[in-house]
């Protein structure tokens, strides 16, 4: 779960992190009233879409009136902006954020992020931060400093100076810079994020510590335990079919090909994935269902995958385990295929636990599907199916 930039700087704010004022708006006359509300001589417009490289992509403008303020967020709202990380599509710009400009003399990157590898929260940071952050990181390895956070033992104040100190920084700059890391922590650990980046931690021109950017996710296994981000959820980024998937607990990616895919597990669902591109075929989508999943969750999925008119065939991959069972599977197909009147070629590969049950299942309700003997059989029909070269 991704937040915007002014979500995540509230977020941060009541931790502790220090942050410039600033004010969302959806029009181009509530950035002109925000600019003056707030206050100052100039004021930074910045497109809140959830992609970085907006600065370059024109998404980030300086302004020196409230009166410029509106006119520069006409001219981003209801634009699509297009950075290295949306692609060529780019994302709709539907608010912008309203902030108070500041004399920089410094740019720090700091970030927290899950250490896989070592399975704790890790801070990196460098010296140099700002727009060019890969370039810069690239070029200079070095100036790349880490601090691996021992969960049993927490943050230890004399390494978080330490790295403070690493980054250059003295005085009163490197104890804000090493009090805005702990409140970094917290909220991380307190809100079950993925990531929190900030990109520029800035040092203004009097010593003043300041977060101008911000990156914050959250992991969507996590949400439930926070009712407080579903307000944060911003559908207006998300898909109609992710929503819908999010509403029946399915995990959905949509994809540019044709064979529509239900997988049950996310590592196999990836294998049939390449097996697919191998057997020359193109999935229309990622979708993989959780161990616990009903047949109506099934039922669901399915009427998604038949619903959407570029998938001309249909590969279900299952392999039934303690929890899900084929035949449980196999009643939500079938369930979703007696309900539409669009019919298409349907794979399915079972395995496992109630194998047998799930293909008689199928074959008792008379749903007509082919039925795979292993992987690449299931690869290979499906991408015959959809008329490649199976």
């Amino acid at each position: 779960m991704n937040l915007h930039e002014y979500q995540a700087k509230e977020f941060l704010k009541a931790y502790g992190v220090p942050v410039p004022p600033g004010i969302v708006a959806a029009t181009d006359s509530e950035a002109a009233d925000a600019a003056a509300t707030l206050g100052g001589s100039s004021w930074v417009v910045k497109a809140q879409v959830h992609a970085g490289g907006r600065g370059r992509a024109g998404g980030v403008k300086l302004v020196k009136s409230s009166t410029a303020a509106g006119e520069a967020a006409g001219a981003m709202l209801g634009t699509r902006l297009v950075t290295a990380q949306t692609g060529a599509q780019g994302k709709e710009v539907k608010r912008v954020y309203i902030e108070q400009a500041c004399d920089v003399a410094r740019e720090i990157y700091l970030a927290a992020m899950i250490d896989r590898s070592l399975g704790r929260v890790s801070f990196l940071a460098s010296s140099e931060g700002g727009e060019n952050i890969e370039e810069t990181a690239q070029a200079n390895p070095d100036n790349i400093h880490k601090l691996v956070v021992d969960p049993n033992v927490g943050l230890v104040p004399t390494e978080v100076q330490a790295m403070a100190e690493d980054l250059g920084l003295s005085g009163a700059p490197a104890t804000a810079t090493a009090k805005a890391i702990e409140a970094v922590y917290k909220a991380f650990t307190e809100s079950d994020a993925s990531l929190i980046e900030i990109n520029p931690l800035a040092v203004t021109d009097t010593g003043e510590v300041l977060a101008l950017d911000v990156k914050m996710v959250i992991d969507d296994n996590a949400v439930f335990r926070h009712p407080e981000f579903e307000k944060l959820w911003d559908e207006a980024e998300v898909s109609a079919d992710e929503i819908e998937a999010r509403r029946h607990e399915l995990n959905y990616v949509h994809m540019d090909g044709n064979i529509g895919v239900m997988v049950s597990g996310a590592g196999l669902a990836l294998g049939v994935l390449d097996l697919l591109k191998a057997k020359g075929g193109d999935a229309a989508n990622f979708m993989d269902v959780r161990p616990v999943a009903t047949r109506d969750q099934i039922a669901a999925g399915i009427r998604m995958l038949l619903a959407d008119t570029k998938v001309k065939a249909l590969l279900v991959v299952a392999m039934g385990g303690g929890v899900l069972r084929c035949d449980t599977i196999a009643e939500g197909i079938a369930i979703a295929c007696k309900e539409t009147t669009r019919h298409i070629p349907a794979i399915v590969r079972f395995a496992g636990t109630a194998k047998e049950l799930g293909e008689l299942a199928l074959q008792n309700q008379a749903v007509g599907v082919t039925f795979a003997h292993d992987l690449a059989d299931a690869a290979e029909k499906a991408v015959a199916a959809v008329g490649g070269r199976g």
